[in-house]
């Protein structure tokens, strides 16, 4: 019997609307790797689709009709943004082809694998699934992988391997996403509140998780940060939820700090890291199983986040079949995915780094990596994502910046959400301030240019936060010259 993408007729087409997208267009790769004829659509040409185009895939920069009359798609990928207004899908609901969300594509992908291991967690996954994905390469496991974001190593956001024996993946939970994906292996960086337009509350997304662990395979593993509460409490209602359906308890592997106890278990964590010393502001750090020494890693990425994401990175490669020496190489040479502390270059003397650090506790966590950094001043450049996660955790995000020496904030990006004028990343400056802080609000990135020209200065650290618009400034600092 059939499972997986294997349900899908061999050498079909599929078209992928919004192909542009990170994901997307990593998913369209497979599926041209799998031997799928493929073309899609985006309404924003951009380097992603010029990629695609030169790999063989048919890009049209509308949305209309036509496309799909030329095109003749036996079946429809679609991202959750797009709605059934769109006029590619009210043409395929019209004609009954299938429509595929991008979370049930990739949950077919996932069914295709012997071995699958699923990376989710509020924050932390893409740099979690990229060090798991370099660990197995370095072990010769041939991995297929799906990224979040682009990878030095495979030059892309996906790598597809030559059998179906190896799936990485990053397991998003918004829109509840993951909840279509298959595991053997599934593993959560932490629990935060986040994507505040599906779950309103913080135990709608503890719940979510649970959901997730009960779905994980009976003879599978379940990968945590022992120190997350939250996450704790996720895999008692799972667990709960096991027993009552007869099933088996999940087998979990924890990861933590030497001398902190699980809030699971109680007990410290099964992979340890001890010895925690900082080199340049860059973390060191000895790694054990069960009390057996593995190695020392010298992580070439700062932040205390980075031990965690490391730890669990460890766990899942090892719990499939990688040389623990082999991780610790991977580990030590980790040079970072695209926008998860990027370094871009320098400014004026001052270094210029990007981070896809939008929600307060990421933002928190990258600027005490960046404190660690040799620095004279560090200047935050600040962009919210999305209007409602705003408005939702707004004294969360005055919190995390208030003890920033100057935050610079442009207007909250959000391609999703109607800006209804109720909030404002001037809200948020003008709450700072109020508070003793410092912090300036500009409309447009292009405004802010001119501040850190005033402000900036030799050994300085330029960090910009915030999604893949704010980010761009990197780019543009760059491009003007130092």
């Amino acid at each position: 019997m059939q499972k997986g993408i294997d349900k899908l007729i061999n050498g079909s087409k599929i078209y992928f609307i919004g192909i542009g997208g990170i994901s997307m267009s990593g998913l369209a790769l497979l599926a041209q790797g799998y031997g799928f004829n493929v073309g899609g659509s985006d309404m924003n040409p951009s380097e992603r689709t010029e990629m695609l185009a030169s790999k063989g895939i048919k890009i049209y920069n509308t949305q209309v009709e036509d496309n799909l009359i030329e095109f003749k798609p036996d079946y429809i990928v679609k991202t959750a943004a797009c709605l059934p207004t769109n006029k590619e899908v009210k043409y395929a609901l019209d004609n009954e082809i299938t429509i595929f969300d991008r979370s049930e594509f990739l949950g077919l992908i996932t069914e295709s694998y012997k071995q699958v291991i699923n990376v989710s967690g509020t924050h932390g996954k893409t740099t979690t699934t990229a060090m798991t994905s370099l660990m197995l390469l370095e072990s010769k496991l041939d991995p297929t992988v799906h990224l979040g974001a682009d990878f030095y190593s495979f030059n892309g956001t996906v790598r597809l391997g030559g059998n179906r024996d190896l799936l990485v993946s990053e397991a998003c939970e918004f829109k509840r996403s993951f909840l279509n994906f298959s595991s053997t292996t599934a593993a959560i960086t932490n629990i935060d509140h986040d994507h505040v337009d599906c779950y309103p509350l913080l135990q709608d997304v503890i719940d979510v998780f649970a959901q997730f662990l009960d779905k994980l395979d009976d003879n599978g593993n379940v990968v945590v940060t022992g120190a997350c509460k939250n996450t704790a409490e996720s895999l008692k209602l799972a667990n709960k939820a096991r027993s009552e359906a007869g099933r088996k308890e999940l087998n979990v592997i924890t990861c933590g700090i030497s001398g902190e106890l699980c809030a699971y278990t109680g007990k410290e964590a099964d992979f340890l890291a001890s010895n925690i010393t900082y080199n340049n502001g860059l973390p060191c750090f000895d790694i054990s199983f069960k009390g057996e020494a593995l190695g020392r890693v010298e992580l070439l990425i700062p932040g205390r986040h980075n031990i965690d994401n490391s730890l669990i990175a460890l766990a899942c490669a090892i719990l499939n079949g990688a040389d623990p020496k082999c991780c610790i190489k991977a580990l030590n040479e980790y040079k970072g995915a695209d926008g998860r502390y990027t370094t871009k270059g320098l400014y004026r003397g001052a270094t210029v780094v990007v981070d896809y650090a939008h929600h307060p506790a990421a933002a928190r966590a990258t600027i005490a990596a960046a404190e660690t950094m040799p620095h004279k001043n560090i200047w935050v450049v600040f962009q919210p994502l999305t209007f409602d996660r705003t408005k939702k955790l707004f004294k969360d995000y005055v919190s995390s910046l208030l003890p920033c020496k100057k935050v610079l904030f442009s207007e909250i990006f959000s391609d999703r959400e109607i800006n209804t004028g109720e909030i404002s990343s001037k809200d948020i400056a003008d709450e700072i301030n109020k508070l003793g802080g410092d912090a300036e609000f500009y409309v447009t990135k292009e405004e802010i240019i001119p501040r850190l020209d005033e402000l900036v200065g030799e050994g300085d650290i330029i960090l910009i936060l915030g999604p893949e618009d704010i980010r761009t400034l990197g780019d543009i600092l760059m491009a003007r010259g130092n």
